[in-house]
């Protein structure tokens, strides 16, 4: 699994108002470091996404759209196709609809394969390395597994994009009271989470309390959401698309968000959270960065009402070692060399 020609690494990656844009967020981190270190990368999409798409060209990265239902076969002969007209030495899939057999498919065409997962949501690994950055990754999700594959698991891999890198060793002073909020449910939220949450910030009852709003450029809602901020006279800015979530975050005393990559953004740059649910997964991953303290789990968000949120909320503002709890917990968890690790395994076949 050595690395070889020009070192093209191919990304197999997809983003939408259903998907989220998390897959390809991680997957920009991978590509950014694999360009400032070993050599070119190509994206390959099947889904429009014109927001991603225009972050990831901006980036420099080219990005290339296949005309197949995504994970079919037909999806895995277009990819090899273009991997090899690429001259790519490998094969990055990240995404739930890719299967056992889509990368049986990939590997019988003689590419070398990393595969990045969550939950073990496929029958079969066949992959040279099958990546998960989750504090709950265990062996046991990948039983089924080539005799080949390794296996990276937990948060010693997380992958974390050049703008939060660049605070490496960043410390943050923790004040008595939180004053300075970020609130970011994910690139599309279609299920309007945030609207809930900027409704539970109304009973936010501190002196000179502000807020900043995140969205992506594919959420639906952001007309509303701005509207309702307005109408409710609400200390809040809703920024949209943002390019360098690490500059909020060094701002923020504390955040809410859902479960995701965003977590493990959070935790390296010592921003206390919140997290809300919105899926399977998410809630799997926020019981487990409750369990180790880097957290505070609010559980699924149709359970809960604004109320609930914001007395949780007010509990995090003023309790300050809390705050620094959570904050040391994360630090030592997510130290930001995840990408040293990976690149290691897929070069020289260690961890």
């Amino acid at each position: 699994m050595s690395l070889v020609g020009n070192n093209v690494l191919l990304v197999r990656v997809d983003s939408g108002i259903n998907l989220g844009s998390g897959h390809v967020m991680r997957c920009l981190a991978l590509a950014q470091a694999w360009q400032d270190g070993v050599g070119d990368v190509v994206f390959v999409l099947a889904t429009e996404s014109p927001n991603a798409e225009a972050r990831l060209t901006a980036e420099g990265f080219e990005a290339l759209h296949i005309n197949a239902k995504p994970g079919s076969a037909e999806d895995a002969r277009l990819t090899i196709k273009l991997a090899h007209k690429y001259g790519a030495s490998w094969v990055v899939v990240d995404g739930y609809h890719f299967g056992g057999d889509y990368q049986k498919i990939i590997k019988e065409a003689g590419l070398n394969l990393l595969f990045i997962d969550d939950y073990g949501h496929a029958d079969y690994y066949p992959a040279d390395i099958v990546l998960n950055q989750n504090i709950h990754a265990d062996e046991n999700l990948y039983r089924n597994r080539a005799s080949y594959t390794k296996l990276l698991l937990g948060t010693r891999y997380v992958l974390l994009r050049r703008e939060f890198l660049r605070w490496q060793g960043y410390k943050r002073e923790i004040p008595e009271i939180a004053r300075k909020m970020l609130v970011t449910m994910g690139g599309s939220d279609p299920q309007n989470v945030t609207l809930k949450v900027l409704q539970a910030l109304k009973n936010i009852d501190i002196d000179g309390f502000e807020a900043v709003c995140v969205v992506g450029g594919s959420n639906p809602h952001y007309d509303a959401l701005k509207d309702f901020v307005e109408t409710a006279n609400l200390p809040v800015r809703i920024e949209r698309d943002v390019k360098d979530m690490s500059q909020l975050m060094a701002w923020a005393d504390v955040a809410i968000t859902a479960g995701g990559t965003t977590c493990w953004e959070l935790a390296f740059m010592g921003v206390p959270f919140v997290g809300l649910s919105r899926a399977k997964q998410e809630a799997i991953l926020l019981q487990e960065t409750t369990r180790i303290g880097m957290s505070l789990n609010m559980g699924e968000h149709q359970n809960l009402e604004p109320c609930d949120i914001s007395e949780v909320l007010m509990r995090l503002i003023k309790d300050k070692r809390q705050r620094s709890t959570t904050i040391s917990i994360g630090c030592l968890n997510i130290d930001g060399l995840g990408f040293q690790r990976l690149i290691k395994a897929m070069n020289e076949g260690e961890i």
